[in-house]
């Protein structure tokens, strides 16, 4: 029996790999006879130039770039010589993991060093630039990225403004006299696996903002910075980001990074999935094992698991999940295509004891299913 693995990670807990790890130990305890083919798996979000750096001939640069208050931090991509593409994953620059809780401030904060990941990449000759967009601890709309390139924004008296959120709603003018002409020669594709609109109730400032240190005020300031800077963005490059599924992910950098970039929003699970050749490791699986820390109803949007189904149930192979928690109904089960699913917590525990134990006891839950499965296999057919 062959049994393809395709996990995310379980956030603060276990790698995609470590995932692969333990639930192959499990699964060759039960059997001799089960083939297990690891593929861990992103959706563009924390973690992916990790999936991505294991699967191609990428070095890694590192970097002094602006961290989301402006000061100095070592920040890392991928980058490919070969076939001249970065990886980069914005989160190493401009991420809520590099902010205590005191400083999670979106109104102040900048995507300022993402740009500068970008224009090193541009400066090492990359001619493709993939980004991953997750983990953000920002809401400018990608001024800051976009800064870090050469665009400069003005106010209505002409004065410059800094790119953070709380200038949003200042704009009145943008100017690119100083980006790179070469720029526009290079492709950016944005991993994006949300597909909420730059603004309103819907939007980065009131989905995401709070999250990342903005009160009450605070967001509706924001959303009404992100109506008008798209109201500028329209006027200076023709497009409309409030139109654009995604332009809010990261604070709206999806929609900055369609104008500033020219950049093209894509599945970030579908993206690894053809960097990693899944379909072709699909064809000869009998089951596929996937899961992530909490399997709950925001899966059915854009995340790792949900991909692994979609390819899956094209080829008709069933998809078990094994997950730290599960907050599912039946009907949602059943909605999402999943055959089989399950919580690895074998006890009443804490949170931080349950991270600890998850590698043994997604161990313990690859044994009892490969089991279960051969078992299966062995029962006679009713006629």
């Amino acid at each position: 029996m062959n049994i393809l693995l395709a996990p995310d990670k379980f956030k603060h807990s276990l790698t995609g790999f470590e995932f692969c790890e333990a639930v192959t130990k499990g699964l060759t305890m039960a059997s001799s006879n089960i083939d297990v083919i690891s593929c861990p798996l992103a959706d563009g979000g924390d973690g992916t130039t990790e999936i991505i750096a294991h699967y191609l001939e990428a070095e890694t640069i590192t970097i002094t770039v602006n961290d989301p208050w402006l000061r100095p931090v070592h920040a890392s991509y991928l980058y490919s010589r070969q076939s001249q593409t970065a990886y980069i994953e914005m989160a190493s620059a401009s991420g809520l993991r590099l902010l205590t809780e005191e400083e999670r401030n979106c109104l102040y904060t900048s995507t300022w060093g993402t740009g500068e990941l970008i224009l090193d990449a541009f400066s090492n000759g990359a001619k493709e630039v993939i980004l991953g967009i997750g983990g953000s601890a920002t809401n400018d709309g990608g001024m800051g990225m976009a800064a870090a390139l050469g665009y400069r924004f003005f106010d209505i008296k002409e004065e410059e403004l800094p790119p953070i959120g709380k200038s949003l709603v200042s704009v009145a003018q943008i100017k690119d006299s100083e980006v790179p002409a070469r720029l526009k020669d290079v492709k950016f594709k944005i991993a994006c696996d949300v597909t909420n609109p730059f603004y309103g109730k819907n939007g980065a400032a009131h989905i995401y903002a709070p999250q990342k240190g903005a009160n009450t005020a605070d967001v509706l300031m924001l959303d009404n910075g992100l109506k008008n800077f798209a109201r500028v963005l329209e006027l200076f490059f023709n497009k409309k980001v409030q139109d654009i599924p995604g332009a809010g992910a990261a604070g709206g950098l999806g929609g900055g990074a369609v104008c500033f970039l020219n950049a093209k929003l894509v599945s970030g699970i579908q993206l690894l999935m053809e960097l990693t050749h899944f379909e072709n490791k699909l064809q000869k699986a009998d089951w596929v094992i996937t899961g992530e820390g909490l399997l709950d109803a925001q899966t059915l949007s854009g995340k790792t698991i949900q991909g692994v189904i979609k390819k899956a149930g094209k080829h008709n192979v069933p998809v078990a999940a094994f997950c730290g928690a599960v907050a599912l109904s039946p009907q949602e089960q059943d909605t999402l295509g999943l055959t089989y699913v399950a919580s690895i917590l074998k006890n009443i525990s804490t949170l931080d004891k349950a991270l600890l134990e998850a590698y043994e006891n997604l161990i313990f839950t690859a044994y009892n299913f490969g089991k279960a499965i051969i078992d299966q296999s062995k029962m006679p057919i009713k006629n």
